[in-house]
């Protein structure tokens, strides 16, 4: 178990929970291992937030060493009830965990298909940190949900300390704080969960109190300097938000988590100087994460020099993890929207036109052009060919070897 991270339970308890047949979760500890390694060695890990496994792949071949799963995302577009949903927590608990799985297999094929072409030396399983959302309930779903993204092979997985009946995007109105206390319990749940399963998960926690105006109870002393003293007609009490509040609640979480993250409303750069170094009086070190989010109007806030810098100056306050949660969506809708504009107005030139961009992009490494290789009808023409002599294979006579090959 790890140093310097609080358990309110002892290693028996961690060894009686387990049962008597231990399970290897490969993935899961290989991704917590390298995020560990990329944290500690990198001046921050950058990466994006991925709707699908292709979207995963193209990630990990432009450069990118880590990917985030958002829950947003999930619950937009890839949630195992096949709707579209807000973040609210309408989805089913167990798609964020499928999704996590869906973009490990998408990497492992990527993997297989260039091992089998020679290539062992790009890094396929780049970490995943996943969003567990509110953990949808109480302590007992957070060790379940820790465990079902351990499963799926997630490196590092983050809870919130909203109230998971009531959860809400970051940037959305009407959030319902659950009592410090509770949250901690959240977390230790969380982190009882990978030590059951043994494997070193990267545990991040993040507050909402920053722009949060409720709280379930006032039972929590550590509350108290917040209540309004106001009730609400659901019952919930009335609490004040801002920055005190995140770093009262970032402080109590740090023991507990790897990384502390606040949700923030912009991107202000005097707010995260100051959350961090509060954090940093108390925990010196401690790692936190920032989310760069692309519900931020960015241009509205920054010039485009204080843009280019504001990752690095990020990093330089001890913001090692940094993700943009809903470039997947964003990119998706926007690169179909334009192709289908251009298309309904002028049939193919406008689909030309995205092929040529690709081979373009080809001499950057990018190699989905040749659709039929990227999902890996060579890797299976390899397995064919070594169970012996066959004429069925699908690359030899097709038209992306006839066309495409360079």
């Amino acid at each position: 178990m790890d140093n310097g991270i609080l358990r309110p339970y002892t290693r028996e308890d961690v060894e009686r929970l387990r049962g008597t047949v231990h399970v290897e979760h490969t993935l899961a500890r290989l991704g917590a291992e390298r995020l560990r390694k990329l944290l500690e060695s990198e001046p921050y890990v950058p990466s994006l937030g991925a709707l699908t496994g292709g979207q995963a792949v193209q990630m990990v071949k432009a450069g990118l060493k880590a990917i985030y799963l958002s829950g947003w995302q999930v619950a937009a577009d890839a949630n195992l009830a096949g709707h579209t949903y807000p973040d609210q927590s309408l989805y089913p608990s167990n798609s964020g965990p499928a999704l996590v799985r869906r973009l490990n297999n998408a990497l492992l094929r990527a993997d297989q298909i260039h091992a089998a072409e020679g290539d062992t030396e790009t890094y396929w399983l780049a970490p995943i940190v996943a969003d567990a959302e509110a953990g949808f309930g109480g302590p007992l779903n957070a060790f379940e949900a820790m465990k079902a993204f351990i499963e799926a092979g997630a490196a590092g997985v983050h809870f919130e300390d909203q109230l998971s009946s009531a959860k809400k995007c970051g940037h959305l109105g009407g959030k319902v704080l659950i009592p410090t206390g509770q949250f901690l319990k959240v977390l230790a749940a969380a982190r009882l969960a990978a030590d059951v399963c043994g494997v070193p998960t990267v545990l991040v926690a993040r507050t909402d109190a920053l722009s949060a105006t409720l709280l379930t109870s006032d039972a929590d002393p550590a509350d108290e300097p917040f209540l309004t003293g106001e009730r609400t007609a659901e019952g919930f009490f009335r609490v004040r938000e801002g920055l005190d509040a995140c770093i009262a609640r970032g402080r109590a979480a740090a023991p507990y988590a790897d990384l502390v993250w606040f949700e923030t409303s912009t991107p202000d750069m005097g707010e995260a100087r100051e959350f961090a170094q509060a954090i940093h009086e108390e925990f010196p070190g401690k790692l936190l994460a920032y989310n760069c989010s692309p519900s931020f109007n960015w241009r509205r806030h920054l010039e485009d020099a204080e843009i280019a810098r504001f990752q690095e100056e990020l990093a330089e306050l001890g913001y090692r993890f940094q993700f943009v949660t809903l470039a997947g969506f964003h990119s998706l809708n926007a690169a179909m929207f334009e192709l289908a504009r251009g298309y309904a107005a002028e049939g193919m030139s406008a689909y030309v036109r995205l092929q040529e961009s690709e081979f373009a992009a080809e001499e950057h490494g990018y190699t989905a052009t040749r659709h039929q290789r990227e999902v890996g009808a060579g890797y299976f023409d390899a397995v064919m060919k070594a169970l012996g002599e066959s004429s069925t294979l699908a690359l030899e006579g097709s038209t992306e070897a006839a066309q495409f090959r360079s």
